[in-house]
């Protein structure tokens, strides 16, 4: 792969995967683009060694997966400001308010799930990423993800009947 089609590979991917941080990031938006700019980075140093067997964008997500976690584990060790759910957060100013909240429901049901669950169920429905590519994306079994898919999907459903 050379620079011109890596670069093609990433206009590509690189909406769905700001769109996939910030869900994880719990809406915050500044961070997710922050995880995003980290995991193009990284892709970029190293797109080189991408040996193509799996797909560009499961190679991406992976490396963009990783980049939360790493995330995470430095935010524990220093006692920054944690994730939090996406109803906590702050809306866009620059979003219509319609749209702002049209789908708040859904989102705050997405924010109580697991960040397990929220990774698999986004991956799966948001993304239209298959068994076998959140597998290597997230590093799990397909049988794990198959699980976190069916528990995520009867939490978000009872969430959504509760608040009803």
């Amino acid at each position: 792969m050379d620079k011109a089609q890596f670069i093609r590979l990433v206009e590509q991917e690189q909406e769905p995967l700001r769109r996939f941080l910030c869900v994880l990031c719990g809406g915050d938006r500044f961070r997710a683009d922050d995880l995003a700019q980290e995991a193009l980075l990284k892709a970029y140093m190293s797109f080189t060694r991408f040996e193509g067997r799996s797909k560009f964008s499961t190679w991406l997500f992976r490396i963009a997966y990783n980049c939360f976690y790493d995330f995470k584990a430095r935010s524990a060790r220093d006692d920054s400001e944690p994730l939090g759910p996406a109803h906590e957060r702050k809306p866009d100013d620059d979003a219509c308010t319609d749209s702002r909240f049209r789908h708040q429901d859904l989102y705050m049901a997405i924010g109580a799930l697991s960040e397990t669950e929220r990774a698999v169920i986004l991956l799966f429905y948001m993304e239209d990423k298959s068994i076998k590519d959140i597998e290597s994306i997230t590093g799990m079994p397909s049988g794990t993800v198959r699980s976190h898919l069916s528990r995520g999907r009867q939490h978000l459903k009872d969430y959504l009947q509760r608040i009803r």
